[in-house]
């Protein structure tokens, strides 16, 4: 019986029934590498998802960023519902990784700040993966970083079921064992909390709560509730509860790796003694001395991920245990958006070394903390097996390795590629100009319902232009890396809702993102030659006005740069293919309709939906009069406070957050100098 059961309203059309019988073939005849080269809105998702129907085993689908992951994850959920499709991204919201200047000789402390939600979801993908069969994680290159040992994380779970011989102290030991915490709160995943001949714990993996009621020494019921209402959803027998981390280490192999590490600091000293470097030594050993004292007392300390070799029990320059650590051997991996994706695998491990190897060099950390890091390229290969690369525009290690290259040039709608127009800068003007003539346009697809986006080269014009925008009268947002994942995300959403009609972004708005409703795309400054205005940025960029049948480009270039001239000359090729098809077949293009779901919901908290549903009925009463909005709800939220609820009195602080503005913000690392020690 099959594992995977795919669900689509349609069959497929265009050129993907042709690319899902290649591609199928080529897996069958065990091809390691092939390209799916589709160009945007031909359905890539679509055929990918027919292909991993048919091969029917786990699969892992790598995207190039959060946003996109997310994008890409909800879409395999619609055309999986039956199936565990699961979201794997980095946890921080924000993460300043340790690192020293040397000739400044500035220390920057890590700084990070955790995403519980996200973390939450990244335990449930590892834990569908040891489960299951029909498992599908969606996952950015935080795949690739280092992870606890699956085995250790296996070994060590729990299952609690009705009936069994067990009493309450026992379990209780049991979980914290495992990493749950202690409270007497509400519970979060990976929390526990005793009531009475009671005991009530959240998994780590999702939002529901279990109810363990006791009689003496014997489990005499077992609850599955409802967090908010505490309704019963089920009674089950028995129920396996995972740690409520991924290190996992016993206390054996904990004493083991502790010896290790004192081994590690008596050669490295020694080492610093033999080239006179005494700074050096006594910075490391007061570091290294006062983590193992907390390591032991309290079996954690900040950075202890770089002692990951030591509790792993891997050699030196072994690379670590990664999320394809938890795949069976068999797993099918999709490199989405592969001519960015692939490089950006690639490029993790330098850039980690580099950092690290300083660190060691002036005694921060011993050299251990080397092999706390991210997968080389041939190590992400060994792990692998066949692969499926997806893109509009394959780089050169795709087109080097692929073994087939699949083309899927044809939309199952009909829609051709946008059309193309040159604008010279210095006739709009020069750049103030460009913007005039974007705003001049932009206006008559807004006033017929339609988005438009525009491009820019760096981040404070994305910034400077939106707000510019606004102050024009036109709802404008801004999109680039500073933006928090599900604020990304979010504001997706409300662009394909028309709560503002131009998104403006640098390079999120090339790869992958689906937005059906934009039907002119503006490129600022299009003849600056550079990454961001390459071939491949281009005609990425470009077909983001490809899903809709009004789509249009407007190029604001004084130059023909090469990368201009390939860039166009590739989609007119596309354009007369499409043409030439759907004359051939009476084709009438239609726009892309797609629902607009919320993509960022099962990455929200319920305190974070509460918020968004108090921002909807209050936004307008706080535009009409903010000062005495403000002030009635600083009232209520003291009051709230002084009647203990807390809960209520956070919702109001958190709601008056957003609506000024000026949320808390992600801390500034904290340097120090190095020479006053450590």
């Amino acid at each position: 019986m099959a594992n995977f059961k795919l669900h689509t309203p349609f069959p497929p059309a265009g050129d993907q029934p042709q690319a899902i019988e290649k591609l199928e073939q080529g897996l069958e005849k065990g091809l390691r590498h092939q390209t799916l080269f589709g160009v945007t809105g031909s359905g890539k998702t679509f055929t990918v998802a027919n292909v991993i129907a048919a091969y029917d085993k786990p699969t892992l689908v790598l995207a190039h960023n959060k946003t996109l992951a997310a994008q890409l994850a909800q879409e395999y959920r619609e055309f999986f519902p039956e199936n565990a499709v699961h979201y794997f991204v980095s946890y921080y919201d924000y993460y300043q990784p340790e690192a020293y200047i040397a000739h400044s000789d500035t220390y920057i402390e890590k700084e990070a700040m955790i995403n519980a939600e996200i973390d939450r979801l990244r335990h449930a993908a590892t834990q569908a993966l040891l489960t299951r069969k029909d498992v599908i994680i969606v996952a950015s290159v935080s795949a690739i970083y280092g992870l606890g040992s699956p085995e250790e994380y296996e070994k060590v779970h729990i299952k609690i079921e009705k009936g069994a011989v067990e009493d309450r102290a026992t379990l209780i030991r049991k979980l914290i064992g495992i990493y749950f915490e202690r409270t007497i709160a509400d519970l979060n995943p990976g929390q526990l909390r005793a009531i009475g001949n009671s005991l009530e714990f959240m998994p780590v993996n999702e939002r529901a709560i279990y109810r363990i009621t006791f009689d003496d020494d014997r489990i005499a019921s077992l609850d599955h509730l409802d967090p908010v209402s505490r309704a019963r959803i089920a009674a089950p027998e028995s129920v396996f509860v995972f740690p409520a981390k991924h290190f996992v280490t016993n206390e054996e192999e904990r004493a083991r790796a502790i010896e290790d590490i004192k081994l590690e600091l008596a050669e490295q000293l020694a080492k610093f003694k033999r080239e006179e470097k005494p700074l050096e030594a006594e910075r490391l050993k007061r570091r290294t001395l006062h983590d193992l004292a907390l390591i032991r007392e309290l079996g954690y300390t900040s950075g202890i991920e770089n002692y990951s070799r030591h509790f792993d029990g891997r050699k030196p320059g072994q690379p670590p245990y990664t999320l394809l650590s938890y795949f069976p051997k068999d797993f099918l991996t999709v490199i989405d958006e592969s001519h960015v994706t692939v490089p950006q695998i690639g490029g993790m491990y330098a850039g980690d070394k580099s950092r690290k190897d300083t660190l060691v060099e002036y005694g921060f950390r011993l050299p251990s903390a080397r092999d706390n890091r991210p997968l080389r390229f041939e190590e992400f290969e060994e792990r692998t097996g066949q692969v499926i690369y997806t893109s509009a525009t394959p780089g050169p290690y795709e087109r080097a390795h692929s073994e087939q290259v699949v083309e899927q040039i044809i939309r199952p709608t009909g829609l051709i590629d946008p059309e193309l127009t040159m604008r010279a800068v210095s006739e709009t003007g020069g750049y103030k100009g460009q913007i005039a003539d974007f705003i001049t346009e932009a206006e008559v697809v807004i006033k017929r319902g339609g988005r438009a986006l525009a491009t820019t080269l760096t981040k404070q014009m994305a910034e400077d232009l939106s707000s510019f925008l606004r102050e024009k009268g036109i709802k404008a947002e801004y999109l680039h890396s500073d933006v928090k994942t599900i604020d990304r995300i979010d504001i997706l959403t409300k662009f394909r809702k028309g709560i503002f009609d131009i998104l403006v972004g640098v390079n999120l708005l090339r790869e992958g993102l689906d937005l059906p409703e934009v039907e002119l795309v503006g490129i600022l400054d299009a003849d600056k030659e550079g990454f961001l205005r390459s071939e491949t940025a281009l005609i990425q960029t470009i077909g983001r006005a490809a899903r809709n049948v009004l789509g249009r480009v407007i190029l604001y270039a004084d130059t023909m740069t090469g990368s201009l001239e390939r860039a166009i000359s590739e989609t007119n090729r596309r354009r007369a293919l499409q043409v030439a098809y759907n004359e051939k077949h009476g084709i009438t293009p239609m726009t892309i309709k797609k629902e607009i779901r919320d993509i960022a919901a099962s990455m929200r908290t319920e305190h974070q939906k509460t918020i968004d549903e108090l921002l909807v009925l209050d936004t307008l009463a706080y535009q009409d009069d903010p000062a005495a909005f403000i002030k009635r709800k600083r009232e209520e939220m003291a009051e709230a406070v002084e009647q203990l609820d807390f809960e209520t009195a956070a919702l109001i602080r958190d709601e008056l957050y957003k609506l000024e503005g000026n949320g808390p913000k992600a801390k500034k690392p904290r340097t120090r100098k190095a020479l006053s020690g450590s």
